[in-house]
Formats: C-alpha cells, sequence, structure tokens
C-alpha cells in the first residue's frame, strides 16, 4: 500500500512539474519586455547591450559572435539547458558572478515559465520552430 502511494505521489509531482514547466509563449513575450532595452531576438536580431537570443537553449555561454561577453560569462563552461537558464534568469549575479547583466531576476516561477517558453520558439537564426 505504502508503494502504490509513493508511486502515485511520484506520478502527480512530474504530471505537474511538466505542466508547470510547459510556460506560455504569448505571456512571455510580454515579460520578454523587460529584457528588450538589452536583449533581441527573431530573424532581425543583433547584439545590443545584451547578446542576441536566437537559439539560446543548447547553446554554450559567451559563444555568439560579435558580442563582448565579461571573462565570468566567457568562462563559465555553460551550456544554456533549461534548469541553468532558469537559475541564471532568477538572479543573473548569483549563478554567473562577474557577469555583465544586471538584471535583478525573475523572481516568479509562472514568469520564468513563459519566458522560457516564448524563447525556445526562436533557432539560431532567429526563425520561429
Amino acid at each position: 500500500m505504502r508503494r502504490r502511494v509513493l508511486v502515485a505521489f511520484l506520478m502527480l509531482a512530474v504530471l505537474s512539474h511538466s505542466a508547470k514547466a510547459a510556460g506560455d509563449p504569448a505571456a512571455g513575450e510580454k515579460i520578454f519586455q523587460r529584457c528588450r532595452a538589452c536583449h533581441q531576438i527573431g530573424e532581425t536580431a543583433r547584439n545590443a547591450v545584451g547578446p542576441k537570443l536566437n537559439g539560446l537553449i543548447g547553446r554554450p555561454a559567451g559563444s555568439i559572435e560579435g558580442y563582448t561577453y565579461s571573462p565570468a560569462n566567457k568562462n563559465s563552461g555553460i551550456v544554456w539547458d533549461e534548469p541553468t537558464f532558469r537559475d541564471y534568469i532568477k538572479a543573473p549575479q548569483a549563478k554567473i558572478p562577474g557577469t555583465k547583466m544586471t538584471f535583478p531576476g525573475l523572481k516568479a516561477d509562472k514568469e520564468v515559465d513563459d519566458v522560457v517558453a516564448f524563447l525556445k520558439q526562436f533557432d539560431a537564426d532567429g526563425k520561429k520552430k
């Protein structure tokens, strides 16, 4: 009996995490407005105060050509996957001490989920998948 309860609990936890992690790209686009002062995304994106964010997930940190990264970011050894980016966007200075990114972070998990869903739509060329 205990085992069945544990299995049911674990399945519920996995399902609720999957649903939570899905995010809403349209809501994420609205939240991304806070990021647009420094970052661009899409087919016409260019580096600005921060690097363009096309194809972020799966890309090594500090690797966008033509952008001057902080040594902390460039030498972090990070490859942006969802869990790593989620940690970073919540507290950039805590995840990569010395990063040039001064953004205080997104505190709400829902906002993080939505921004991740928005960013994941764009491939390395800025085209929506």
